[in-house]
């Protein structure tokens, strides 16, 4: 999922604990089960699926319905350098749409992609915990803290998820 205009959105903490703590909310009370993923400063990457006979289309679009007011929310009410560049661009990416009210913060879609095989699984994954290391934010997968490659190194997180066991060899 990503912010419309690639905006560096999750620069700040309160955005990125608005979002762990949004897919928390919607892995204890709507069925999500994560397996990776990583924060970015603009965009999510997910592994993910929906319990039962939830819909995980429907809990992603209430997840980015809800953070997005609360996202805006938090650019109204907190300090926000970027406040006004932010809320005007916000504000013309929805412009020309009905359904969007005042702000418009998240992309259409979600480029979900089918996993159809483990070796397929392992390399998203490795993808995602690579992300941050390849933008030079850290230098270890596993010392970024807002990524699953936290927990498959058996680190504290801000998010729990559910491992996927076992990982190939080829993909540590």
């Amino acid at each position: 999922m990503t912010i419309v205009g690639w905006i560096d959105v999750f620069t700040r903490k309160n955005h990125k604990l608005l979002i762990t703590n949004s897919l928390k909310y919607c892995q204890q009370n709507k069925g999500l089960i994560i397996f990776g993923y990583c924060l970015m400063s603009s965009h999510l990457h997910m592994i993910c699926r929906a319990e039962n006979d939830n819909s995980l289309s429907e809990i992603l679009r209430d997840f980015k319905k809800f953070t997005s007011k609360r996202i805006i929310d938090q650019i109204q009410e907190e300090p926000e350098s970027r406040r006004k560049w932010m809320l005007n661009y916000f504000s013309y990416a929805g412009k020309y749409l009905n359904r969007i009210k005042n702000y418009k913060v998240w992309q259409d879609g979600n480029q979900a992609k089918v996993i159809y095989s483990n070796e397929f699984l392992y390399q998203k994954l490795d993808y995602i915990h690579k992300n941050p290391v390849k933008e030079l934010i850290v230098e270890k997968e596993e010392d970024y803290l807002f990524s699953s490659a936290r927990n498959y190194a058996d680190l504290d997180n801000y998010l729990d998820i559910e491992l996927i066991t076992p990982k190939l060899e080829t993909y540590n």
